[in-house]
């Protein structure tokens, strides 16, 4: 049986989403990014520095979703170009990519929603962290002009932006992005990609945008 250890709106969701496009039945075990979930002995002996997710599958853990997103991609034969295929540089860059701009949407993330009272966030950071994201967007605005996927046709790559796809719009307005944009409602209009949401749970965002607050 294949085990994804997740937690609904995290990074989790984006092997959720390819177990969901390779077909793979799973079987979901939810966990809490608060409290002492993730620094548990039972966690961490799947996840050594208590990361979600964590995936056991053909009779061992892997653990860090680019690794997972790899594995399954090179175990099941599909959604990644095989070494020396013309796309296989491009395919690698944007899926490294996407963790590159999840790192970014974590701290937002952490600012934005998990940092109480409002006193302890850093504004500054805030910011800089915002501008930060946008230069990511706007990164993916250029290359998915003209394009429907990141490469030429759908692959893992686009995946691993299923954390990212439901946040970065939650911190940076969509005007100035219609390529991006057009390429999120693709994504999240996939059966796959909406089966996860249903299996996976909820976001973890209760607003649509973020305002940056005052300094």
């Amino acid at each position: 049986m294949t085990i994804l250890h997740h937690v609904p709106g995290s990074r989790s969701h984006r092997v959720l989403w390819l177990l969901e496009e390779l077909g793979e039945p799973v079987d979901l075990r939810l966990w809490s990014l608060t409290g002492a979930d993730l620094r548990s002995p039972e966690f961490r002996a799947l996840s050594p520095a208590g990361r979600i997710p964590a995936l056991e599958i053909d009779g061992q853990v892997i653990f860090e979703s680019g690794a997972i997103v790899q594995y399954l991609t090179e175990s099941r034969g599909r959604f990644a170009p095989a070494p020396g295929a013309a796309e296989r540089l491009a395919y690698l860059e944007w899926l490294n990519f996407a963790e590159t701009q999840a790192n970014i949407l974590q701290a937002l993330n952490i600012h934005h929603i998990f940092l109480r009272p409002d006193a302890a966030r850093s504004v500054p950071l805030m910011k800089l962290d915002t501008k930060r994201l946008a230069v990511t967007m706007q990164a993916l605005e250029t290359h998915l002009t003209g394009r429907e996927w990141l490469l030429s046709e759908f692959s893992a790559a686009d995946c691993m932006f299923g954390f990212n796809i439901d946040a970065m719009f939650r911190f940076v307005p969509r005007d100035g992005f219609p390529a991006l944009g057009a390429w999120v409602a693709r994504a999240q209009a996939r059966p796959a990609y909406q089966r996860a949401v249903e299996k996976g749970g909820a976001s973890l965002y209760a607003q649509d945008f973020y305002e940056l607050p005052d300094a």
